[in-house]
């Protein structure tokens, strides 16, 4: 485990793997999520077959230092380039977004264009109608959660219950939620333009559950980026990582060649 400071924030980073050849940087998903979703599910496999991974919590997120703002992708984005100047990573770098951590990726290519060989989106809509349907979702699920958390005292009742953990997780979540700016953030411009995605000049693989909301997703991207290939998995939802793990490894390798 280390603990890095880049840009004023202390970060959780983890780093797997040989210290030289290709390198690919993990990013996490929203609230309940941090970097220990990747660690044995990509990160551990990836890393013994060579290849140095890096893994991060977000602001706010896992062991990361929670500011009160700044949790838009694009402050997301300058904070994963500072992270990797901090680590003295130059070489272009290899971005995989699970779910939101998609769209800190896409904004990373985007930013830094020379500074990211490839992008590899599982579960993640970053432009168009599916995005902003998605994004809405987010918002007024997060919302409504934000307002149980607040007036509920659900981690005291956890607690209560002796689920101190699950408490532990709640109260970071109702931190996140009503002491910082992260919703209001999301409501902001978060997602992708059709012309952004025309612009991304690195190769994407996109890979999605065909149960899943955001299987509409995969349009835009076959649409809009200029190099992309896509994957659509039968029979699975939003829940791409987490069941079909060996899939998402065998194409992840096959796709870095």
């Amino acid at each position: 485990m280390a603990e890095i400071h880049v840009r004023g924030l202390r970060f959780h980073v983890q780093r797997l793997g040989p210290s030289e050849g290709p390198v690919v940087v993990f990013v996490h998903g929203l609230v309940m999520d941090n970097l220990s979703s990747f660690y044995y599910t990509l990160a551990a496999p990836l890393a013994r077959d060579g290849i140095h991974t890096v893994l991060f919590d977000l602001r706010g997120h896992g062991l990361s230092a929670r500011p009160k703002a700044g949790y838009t992708p694009q402050e997301s984005a300058s904070d994963l380039l500072a992270i990797l100047d901090e680590l003295g990573i130059t070489e272009p770098v290899y971005l995989l977004g699970n779910s939101y951590g998609g769209i800190v990726a896409m904004h990373t290519a985007l930013k830094a264009a020379e500074r990211v060989a490839g992008v590899v989106l599982v579960e993640a809509a970053c432009a168009g109608t599916p995005g902003e349907l998605w994004v809405e979702d987010i918002v007024n699920t997060l919302s409504v959660a934000a307002l149980g958390l607040e007036f509920d005292r659900t981690q005291d009742q956890l607690r209560t219950l002796g689920q101190r953990k699950v408490a532990k997780l709640a109260g970071n979540a109702d931190a996140l939620l009503n002491g910082t700016s992260l919703i209001d953030d999301l409501m902001s411009g978060a997602l992708l333009s059709k012309q952004d995605l025309k612009e991304v000049q690195c190769p994407v693989l996109g890979v999605f559950g065909a149960e899943s909301e955001l299987v509409d997703a995969a349009q835009d991207l076959a649409t809009h980026v200029r190099n992309c290939e896509l994957h659509v998995i039968p029979g699975l939802g939003h829940t791409v990582l987490r069941e079909a793990t060996g899939d998402l490894l065998s194409l992840i390798r096959g796709w870095l060649g």
